[in-house]
């Protein structure tokens, strides 16, 4: 297969904290606006619908795949509330068990395949790998975010804050502290969760709960038209497709040796851009 996800670029975490945040808004509205039954049974079937549609192409298409990253973003934070909130699971038992699991796919993911770079994501059971860990990250996040701002007593603004500067570490120090790209990469991606959803939560829980009160229909709503927007605009532009010698943060590991590795042989090393 061609590659099925996207070169990592500034706007993949554009539109990744933007789906994060809109998970977050939609999966409220549709729980405690709407009606929480029919809620988990909408968002698991447009989940499941919008991965089926991800695993039939054969290359990465921009609209494909955030229509299922937003998906993965609504469901796994139905996942992480009905931990809470119908099995009574306690925020920080709850974070800590959506991080044993992320920890055994990463841990399968790397001896089945030798390697976690998403520059590898070119076969059927890499593919499955990747989305079970994107789904893994959004239950964390969902979790760890709500842990923060109500068991830790931090409000939503300013979880937002800290995982907002945990975030930036790899990217403005990992060079300095040597880390490895695909380490690095994965840090930030599981830190987008709670930063989005802490950013939603501020905007839509009301005042009396540390946050705006801005109706969670119109959060919702504003999110998906800006995701949206950055769709249209890679689609057009097409500057997310991987090519060989790309790179995760601007620095480390090129895609073609990333390939290379865990086949049993180093693909030929790429020119750096």
């Amino acid at each position: 297969m061609l590659a099925k996800v996207p070169e990592i670029t500034v706007y993949f975490w554009i539109a990744k904290v933007l789906t994060t945040a809109m998970g977050e808004a939609l999966s409220d509205y549709l729980v405690f606006d709407i009606n929480r039954y029919l809620a988990v049974v909408l968002g698991t079937l447009a989940f499941f619908a919008a991965l089926g549609l991800q695993l039939r192409q054969r290359r990465y298409v921009a609209w494909v795949y955030w229509l299922l990253v937003a998906m993965v973003a609504v469901f796994g934070t139905m996942v992480a509330d009905v931990v809470h909130i119908v099995l009574g699971v306690p925020y920080l038992l709850s974070t800590l068990a959506f991080a044993a699991l992320l920890a055994a796919v990463f841990l399968t993911w790397s001896r089945s395949e030798g390697t976690l770079s998403i520059h590898s994501i070119r076969t059927r059971r890499r593919e499955w790998f990747y989305w079970a860990t994107v789904l893994a990250t959004f239950a964390l996040g969902t979790a760890a975010g709500d842990m923060s701002a109500r068991t830790l007593h931090l409000g939503y603004l300013a979880s937002a804050l800290v995982y907002g500067a945990l975030f930036l570490v790899p990217l403005l120090a990992g060079p300095a502290l040597a880390w490895d790209e695909v380490f690095a990469f994965w840090f930030a991606y599981v830190l987008t969760r709670p930063l989005g959803a802490s950013l939603a939560d501020w905007f839509d829980m009301p005042p009396s709960a540390g946050g705006l009160g801005v109706d969670r229909a119109l959060v919702a709503g504003v999110l998906t038209i800006l995701i949206a927007a950055v769709v249209a605009y890679l689609t057009l532009t097409r500057i997310d497709v991987q090519r060989e010698g790309g790179r995760v943060l601007g620095y480390g590991e090129t895609g073609a040796r990333a390939a290379g590795r865990g086949s049993g042989r180093e693909a030929p090393r790429a020119t750096d851009p």
